[in-house]
């Protein structure tokens, strides 16, 4: 087990230790600085943070989780990467005789190239506050990252009672992220944004927002996004949505007003396919929502068709229309050449099939066949 820094001692980093720190995330603050924090992630996605978690071990020790994070040193001294590969076991001191206090769990760096100690290390402290009525928690400086608040009963031993570790834990962690991702707030809702355009994830306020230079905005509001119902009365951009009550309007400029979709309109003029003794000399169709019309002219170029007196002709196919463009179930229509008429069936298969004709009526190569009809696809 080791808690590990990169980059900081002047010899001896590993190559184990140079995988584990390369975390890639700095969530800058200025040129040179970026936030102290904890990636994110859990096992399975379950939680925002699972890194440097501390569980219980007894009445006055608990164990810290493994984690990576980045702690900013001041000013111009950079950001320090830091992973604990196993879990660190931590002891509390026994509580004051008459008055609680506050400890905090603290990931710290220490480097003697700016710091003035002789060490050079990452190290995890238990730093006890005073003993008091109201206690307050202790002050804690150098480059530091605070993990946990721990309320230490008066009187609290592991013969006593030991810590109430339900209620005396409050978690003080933090997340961080590389430039450009967004941010899984954490403790961390109010800290002002770096830069505008910057984006985090407020789950408590259940809001993607994006940071404009001065304040956190929710996304719907501000950049493109359907604003919840109740949300805004009034839009800030031509184009920008609402949810009304189930309803989704758009503000025109002037006034929020029901959306209406554009109507997506499909046409073919090819693909129908004359059969023997027919030539196809004009197809036409148009379909929208759904709804097709067809139009197609055959014109008769075999020998004439000369209907019975009932009018009732032998089925004769003239044509099959494209995939895509035939009906679901067969149906009925009317054909013309303009001096007779009758029915055409069109299939399902794609034929388009004549079968009554002006008692007789002649089908003959001079007068085209119009046949046309609208449907359900």
């Amino acid at each position: 087990m080791a808690l590990r820094s990169g980059w900081l001692q002047p010899t001896g980093q590993t190559r184990v230790t140079t995988r584990l720190t390369d975390v890639g995330a700095t969530t800058p603050t200025g040129p040179l600085t970026s936030r102290s924090g904890i990636l994110p992630g859990s096992p399975e996605g379950t939680y925002r943070v699972g890194g440097f978690s501390l569980n219980s071990s007894g009445p006055m020790t608990a164990n810290l989780g493994r984690g990576r994070a980045v702690l900013q040193g001041p000013g111009g001294q950079g950001a320090y990467p830091v992973c604990l590969d196993a879990d660190m076991p931590l002891a509390f001191g026994d509580g004051d005789p008459l008055n609680p206090r506050i400890d905090l769990v603290v990931l710290r760096v220490y480097d003697a190239e700016f710091d003035g100690q002789t060490r050079s290390e990452a190290a995890v402290e238990v730093v006890p506050g005073q003993p008091k009525a109201v206690p307050e928690p202790p002050t804690v400086s150098g480059t530091s990252l605070t993990l946990f608040q721990v309320r230490v009963p008066a009187a609290a031993s592991a013969g006593n009672g030991g810590i109430p570790w339900a209620s005396a834990l409050t978690d003080l962690r933090t997340t961080l992220v590389g430039v450009g991702g967004i941010l899984p707030v954490y403790n961390n809702a109010t800290v002002p944004g770096s830069y505008p355009g910057q984006y985090q994830d407020n789950n408590n306020a259940r809001q993607l927002q994006r940071w404009d230079g001065t304040a956190w905005v929710p996304y719907p509001k501000d950049v493109g996004g359907i604003a919840p119902s109740g949300a805004i009365s009034v839009g800030s951009y031509t184009g920008q949505y609402r949810d009304s009550s189930g309803v989704l309007q758009r503000w025109n400029g002037t006034a929020f007003v029901n959306y209406q979709p554009p109507v997506e309109v499909e046409t073919i003029a090819t693909g129908t396919t004359a059969a023997a003794n027919w030539s196809v000399t004009y197809f036409y169709a148009r379909r929208t929502r759904g709804i097709a019309t067809v139009n197609v002219n055959v014109t008769r170029t075999g020998a004439d068709i000369t209907a019975p007196a009932s009018g009732n002709i032998t089925d004769e196919t003239v044509c099959s229309l494209p995939t895509g463009w035939r009906t679901i179930v067969n149906l009925e229509t009317s054909a013309s050449d303009g001096v007779g008429a009758g029915s055409a069936a069109l299939l399902s298969t794609g034929e388009v099939i004549l079968r009554t004709w002006t008692p007789n009526g002649v089908l003959t190569s001079t007068r085209p066949i119009r046949i046309t009809a609208t449907y359900v696809l």
